[in-house]
């Protein structure tokens, strides 16, 4: 530790701090604009300067080392001021430089209220400038659909720069030109191929990148925030919902440093038109071929009497991406009410929660991939399964000590990787030691063997999991302090139901058994619109959307998005969530449970709880660990060895990842013209490739 004085209070700091760590570890405030947290020191905005006692001239903060710091004559520590004259007076003149050429229109720019350059320029700002040289004016660049451009405001504090090269792995920004000719362009100006570029409205301290979907909508004092996870993939995201009245009108990321730090993909961001169109408001029954518009007894009375002429055993529920865990406790509980232990997930049944919570989770944790030093991705393609893991993984794989082979199909990933092979036959010459990286597994401390869902929606997807497992265990990836085995689903929704054991029961029917010809009489779907029901199947489809499932359904009851309700999630690592309510459902749609309640009514099997905190003390009393929200309880990695004993035989076809187009994988988002265009945009090019 080293001690220093700053503004008279003396502290002890690590070595490798900034002087700017170390001030705001004194409790100083010190303004900056290239500064960033997540991203590499440039040190060219200046307005970080502090004075260091000895040195003639002010400092930047942000590049400047405390062991650079030379002490007193008398060996006394090195003393930093944050208040003096000379400080004030070089931010007021850094200040006066960046506002030389700036447009000051801030009543009609999207960042105004949420705007760095606003906030600092009222501390240091003054009210006259010394220049009285027009303006210069950039021309505004064409970033694609989401990031909107007005490159007069530009600063060019170059975190956009950064942003897209560092964490994206995109390197399509850059700036070209000198002095006051400098610009940040894509150069050729075309629309930029990264599933994160959305955050780079959030990073840029000036209102020279906003969001372009959201542009002219709102100001951010009209808006109700809302605290929730993101549900578009199997992360949990942190999100903040904003709303005014009663529409969404953005959703922005929160700072978790466990799970996404403070970065979302552009789906998670810009899927929020989806949720205004195409919705269903009201129930509707098939009649004479036709859906028609019905009341909500219409409806059950409907159901009720195809129930009636149909045994338990021919009666089913799939369940889809977006479901939280207590609609699918209620269909469970009404199922087995009814005589059914039909229920199953739309993606995959290779897993079997008895065998232990192990065997599904992503057990490194999400944080723990920058403790790993070895990744075998198997079956994944983590750049459009989870973008901001595949952000996490380059993160770890830029410090040189993290070595990455995939098996599976190639993906224009954002790190270098090896290429093993495309099927399990390659994972199966591994996991007998006959290939090369076997050893690179058995030698690192920390090593990963990530299973995707490209290995485990297959038929064969139990054996291959129990390959994967077997690997694991033999490379000592499970052991004291660490469990390497990692499982990345794709849907928000499976690990909650693998928890509370929404999967077939004893005899019952697995998904693609239900699906199949002759397999039920009545099938629920819970938001599933990826299976494919044949005729002379009576659908009851609960969602929110007129998508494909609404399209097949017999009865379709109108349910809550995952904006318009409280729901539990549980993500891929098993850490519990809880997603807020920020507004409310459209017309006659209630929340989902509320229906399945109301239903089992009319069933004449009324389920034994008439409030969401009834509906949860019952989940909680079944499986405890649902009521430690944000909180990752532990798996037993002795189920990983019990997971590769199952063995199978995996087919040698190769492994694909289920998901082809990042933007169209649910309801909401195809719902969605935003990303309806961004899916053009991507079909039209290939992905850029990794530095």
């Amino acid at each position: 530790m080293i001690k220093l004085i700053v503004d008279g209070k003396e502290i002890e700091v690590p070595p490798d701090y900034t002087l700017m760590q170390a001030c705001e570890a004194a409790g100083a405030e010190i303004p900056r604009f290239c500064y960033h947290e997540r991203l590499s020191i440039a040190g060219n905005c200046r307005m970080c300067l502090v004075e260091v006692k000895g040195t003639p001239k002010p400092v930047a903060s942000c590049a400047w080392g405390v062991r650079d710091c030379r002490p007193g004559p008398k060996g006394e520590p090195p003393e930093i001021s944050t208040k003096s004259p000379m400080v004030k007076k070089a931010r007021e003149g850094v200040m006066e430089f960046l506002l030389i050429n700036h447009p000051l229109d801030c009543p009609i720019c999207d960042q105004g209220g949420e705007c760095d350059l606003q906030d600092q320029a009222m501390g240091y700002g003054v009210d006259t400038s010394r220049f009285a040289e027009n303006k210069r004016a950039v021309e505004d660049k064409y970033l694609g659909v989401l990031i909107k451009t007005s490159m007069t405001r530009c600063i060019q504090c170059t975190r956009c720069v950064r942003f897209a090269s560092e964490i994206c792995g995109v390197p399509e920004i850059g700036a070209i030109g000198r002095g006051e000719n400098m610009e940040i362009t894509t150069y050729l100006e075309s629309a930029l191929t990264s599933e994160l570029q959305g955050n780079l409205a959030d990073i840029c301290p000036v209102g020279a990148l906003t969001s372009k979907p959201y542009a002219f909508s709102a100001r951010p004092w009209e808006l109700t925030k809302t605290q929730s996870v993101d549900v578009m993939d199997a992360l949990g995201c942190a999100i903040r919902v904003d709303t005014r009245g009663r529409e969404v009108m953005r959703i922005l990321p929160r700072v978790n440093d466990a799970v996404n730090e403070e970065w979302i993909s552009d789906k998670s961001r810009h899927v929020v038109d989806g949720l205004r169109t195409q919705r269903l408001d009201r129930p509707y029954v098939r009649d004479g071929g036709k859906l028609r518009p019905a009341s909500w007894q219409e409806a059950f009375d409907a159901i009720a009497a195809k129930i009636g002429t149909s045994k338990g055993k021919r009666i089913g529920a799939i369940a889809g991406d977006l479901a939280a865990v207590e609609e699918m406790f209620a269909a469970k509980d009404l199922l087995s009410r009814l005589g059914s232990a039909n229920v199953a997930t739309q993606l995959s049944d290779a897993f079997v929660p008895q065998a232990g919570r192990a065997g599904y989770l992503f057990n490194p944790t999400i944080a723990g991939i920058e403790q790993a030093d070895a990744l075998l991705i198997v079956g994944s393609n983590p750049r459009r399964e989870a973008a901001v893991l595949n952000a996490r993984i380059r993160k770890r794989w830029r410090t040189g000590q993290l070595k990455i082979a995939l098996i599976g199909e190639p993906a224009e990933l954002t790190y270098r990787y090896e290429h093993l092979g495309a099927g399990p036959e390659t994972l199966q010459a591994v996991a007998a030691g006959s290939h090369p990286f076997a050893e690179v597994l058995k030698g690192a401390k920390n090593p990963i063997v990530l299973v995707g869902a490209g290995a485990t929606a297959r038929p064969d997807g139990a054996a291959v999991l129990a390959l994967a497992a077997k690997l694991a265990d033999q490379v000592g990836a499970i052991k004291d302090g660490w469990n390497g085995f990692a499982v990345l689903h794709s849907a928000a929704s499976t690990v909650g139901a693998l928890e509370i054991g929404f999967v077939p029961g004893e005899g019952a029917l697995n998904a693609a058994q239900m699906t199949a010809s002759g397999g039920l009489d009545v099938l629920f779907l819970l938001g599933a619109d990826e299976v494919r029901v044949p005729d002379g199947v009576f659908v009851v489809y609960l969602g929110t959307h007129g998508d494909r499932g609404a399209h097949r359904a017999d009865v379709i009851l109108p349910g809550a998005a995952y904006t318009e309700k409280s729901g539990i999630y549980v993500n891929t690592e098993g850490r519990v969530q809880m997603a807020a309510r920020a507004a409310f459902p459209p017309g006659d749609a209630r929340e989902d449970w509320a229906i399945l309640r109301a239903l089992s009514q009319a069933l004449g099997h009324t389920l034994g709880y008439d409030s969401l905190a009834a509906l949860r003390k019952t989940m909680f009393a079944a499986v405890p660990q649902l009521m430690r929200i944000d909180q990752i309880t532990p798996a037993d990695g002795a189920a990983i060895a019990a997971l590769a004993a199952r063995g199978g035989e995996p087919a040698k076809a190769p492994l694909v990842c289920p998901i082809q187009d990042f933007y169209m994988t649910n309801p909401i988002a195809r719902a969605s013209a935003v990303m309806a265009e961004c899916s053009r945009l991507a079909a039209g090019r290939m992905p850029a490739a990794a530095e």
